[in-house]
């Protein structure tokens, strides 16, 4: 099957209630596993959302909401308008269903678009580290070609020794007698696969990040000793985490960390976390956070058995890891299990109810990837106020599933739906669109042509220790603007499952990193059916095809060590060594910013296609093109994350072929 690729791209790449019970440590001794097993006699019933009637979901919630509420007077908490009249924060309303258009379960390309080349290169896969010593539950790429991987810290040693003359310590404060001689983080070279062993004190067990303004990876949350943490990580040869106690006002464990437009950070919900919060500046700590009923509306409590101390666990929440984005007005998309919100952050308001996505649960342990899909800014644009912004969500788990695997060791089919949904139409409503596969703990990733590339997961099963089963290793290509029949085309498989605590990354040559895979209790290595992964994979998606690498351009402009300004126009120099002809109309420009990725989520993360001005043919195969930067002001709006001062890397882009050539570059404020 033939994969036409998209055109010229000039990729801008910004590299730039305390501790009740073990969620994930009480699960039960497996024996034989059970592939799509749903036996009649089975006592839980499992239903597939078709979208035609959302009460059970909705009274599941309600009931949810009765049973977690909290006091309101609580001095931990100020209250937000929901928009529902009642500032005390009402059950939001029952939703309608979304719109359901025409699923695609086989695409077929039956178009040869004009000017575009066309390749059946479905990719390839390549080991780059054999042994990582440090499993990547968590995963971000920083500006000088490096990446930070960490996992938890309590859950045994690692392959990784700790730095020489570190002193060995006792990680797990429930067990202090066992010393830990170990590393839990380490700086990855994106070049060479050299292995830095970084010291981690607190636990960064389901944690959340982003990178600032200065590309300094600011870290929040975890479990036990890191739930209110703060950690900075900075980059050079020496660096090492920095961490700051109590910086947060309550735990965050599962929490999401969005970048707002003046640089700072929100942290939004994680388990019992039913809030949100900003980051406070290094040494300042949080005294209250605002409190957000609809994170406890949106929670399945289920309960799944009782802890040590005899009290009920509820662990089948499927609203942790809330999906946030920013949208171009400065507001927030919040997803959580199948339902969403716009919050204004400004005024602390909730200003529209999204309706409900049909199917399942789309939040951990339902575990689905969502992404902010590329947002165009027209050439007469002035403002950023009607610049659409889409978002999509794909696979994810029956609402039931984490409980079917955990008590009855049976593994239900996955989702196989992707919703899309345009949050800046105040009359949305999603689209629903079919995969060629069903898809659980997957992750999506942008590309530098502006496709989606979704890779990793398993198709049953459910977020968890050893709750999937059946890896899905075929990733997909989804072309949001194509017809709706060649959308969706699977590419190479790895021979690698990557399921839970998996992680991967957009490269700057236009790779994909892909790490992680680690469905036990600390590392299993033999006796297990899908042991702890520690290999490194790189793959390279279609646009790669070695077959194309005469069309493959080159950047003459020199970038190192300059800044540009949001008020200034530049100009790119290219050259294409094929002689080929480049028309206007297969140009694009964007820049993109790199996200960081855990459980099946990837944070921050953004393209933007800017305006673009004139193309001129210097002299035989050597073009220039004049970039429109100055047409908005996104460092005071949500366009852009507000990367005022961020490093970011320059990479060029024909007709989906990476440059031979990038450069850092700094845009300045």
């Amino acid at each position: 099957m033939a994969i036409k690729l998209g055109a010229l791209c000039l990729l801008f790449l910004f590299i730039g209630h305390a501790y009740a019970h073990f969620h994930e440590h009480d699960a039960p001794s497996y024996g034989k596993s059970t592939k799509y097993r749903n036996s009649e006699s089975n006592d839980f019933s499992i239903n597939i959302d078709d979208g035609s009637d959302s009460s059970s979901s909705s009274s599941s919630s309600s009931s949810s909401s009765s049973s977690s509420s909290q006091d309101e007077s609580n001095d931990f908490f100020i209250n937000i308008d929901d928009g529902s009249g009642d500032a005390s924060g009402n059950p939001l309303a029952h939703y309608a269903s979304g719109e359901i258009t025409d699923a695609v379960t086989d695409p077929v390309l039956k178009q040869q678009l004009p000017n575009d080349y066309e390749t059946n290169y479905k990719g390839d896969w390549e080991i780059f580290v054999e042994k990582a010593g440090v499993a990547a539950m968590h995963l971000q790429v920083f500006p000088n070609n490096k990446a930070v991987m960490f996992d938890t810290t309590i859950l045994g040693v690692s392959e990784l020794p700790l730095p020489k003359g570190e002193p060995c310590v006792a990680r797990d404060p429930l067990k202090p007698q066992i010393l830990d001689c170990t590393a839990h983080s380490a700086e990855i070279d994106l070049a060479t696969g050299a292995i830095r062993p970084l010291v981690v004190h607190t636990d960064t067990w389901c944690s959340s990040a982003g990178l600032d303004k200065n590309g300094v990876l600011v870290q929040a949350g975890g479990y036990i000793t890191g739930g209110r943490v703060v950690r900075y990580l900075e980059q050079c040869e020496t660096c090492d985490w920095k961490e700051y106690p109590d910086a947060l006002s309550i735990v965050r464990w599962y929490a999401t960390q969005q970048v707002l437009p003046d640089g700072s950070f929100v942290v939004v919900g994680g388990r019992d976390g039913f809030s949100y919060e900003y980051v406070p500046a290094p040494g300042k700590n949080n005294p209250k956070a605002f409190q957000l009923p609809f994170l406890m509306e949106t929670r399945d409590n289920i309960t799944t058995g009782k802890d040590k101390e005899g009290r009920e666990i509820q662990d089948s929440e499927n609203n942790l890891y809330p999906h946030v984005h920013l949208s171009t007005d400065g507001n927030l998309f919040i997803f959580a299990n199948y339902r969403s919100i716009l919050l204004d952050p400004k005024n602390n308001k909730i200003i529209r109810r999204f309706p409900d996505l049909p199917g399942g649960s789309r939040n951990y342990p339902g575990s689905a990837p969502s992404v902010v899909l590329p947002i165009k800014i027209p050439n007469k644009a002035k403002t950023n106020k009607n610049i659409p912004v889409e978002v999509a969500i794909c696979g994810g788990g029956q609402k039931d599933a984490y409980l079917i695997a955990k008590v009855k060791n049976q593994f239900v089919p996955a989702l196989q739906t992707c919703g899309r949904i345009k949050i800046t139409d105040a009359n949305a409503k999603w689209k629903i669109e079919t995969m060629p596969a069903p898809r659980v703990m997957g992750d999506m990733l942008i590309l530098p042509t502006g496709e989606i590339i979704i890779l990793n997961g398993a198709k049953s099963g459910s977020g968890g220790w050893e709750y999937a089963e059946d890896p899905n290793l075929h990733p997909v290509l989804y072309r949001t603007t194509k017809p709706k029949d060649q959308r969706f085309v699977e590419l190479a498989p790895s021979n690698i499952p990557r399921m839970y605590h998996s992680s991967a990354a957009v490269l700057t040559d236009g790779k994909i990193l892909v790490a992680g895979s680690s469905t036990h209790q600390g590392y299993k290595f033999t006796g297990v059916k899908y042991p702890t992964e520690l290999r490194i994979e790189k793959f390279s998606p279609h646009y790669l095809d070695p077959a194309l690498t005469q069309h493959r351009p080159e950047i003459v402009t020199d970038f190192n060590g300059k800044k540009f300004a949001y008020n200034q126009e530049f100009l790119v120099d290219f050259n294409i060594n094929s002689g080929e002809a480049v028309l206007h109309k297969d140009i694009k420009v964007t820049i993109y910013s790199p996200p960081f990725t855990t459980h099946s989520y990837s944070m921050n993360q953004r393209m933007v296609v800017l305006a673009k001005g004139k193309l001129t043919e210097e002299i035989s195969s050597s073009h220039r093109i004049q970039v429109l930067h100055h047409q908005v002001a996104p460092c005071s709006t949500g366009l852009l994350h507000a990367l005022c001062g961020v490093p970011w890397k320059f990479l060029a882009m024909h007709h989906g072929l990476e440059s031979a050539k990038r450069a850092y570059w700094k845009l300045s404020s």
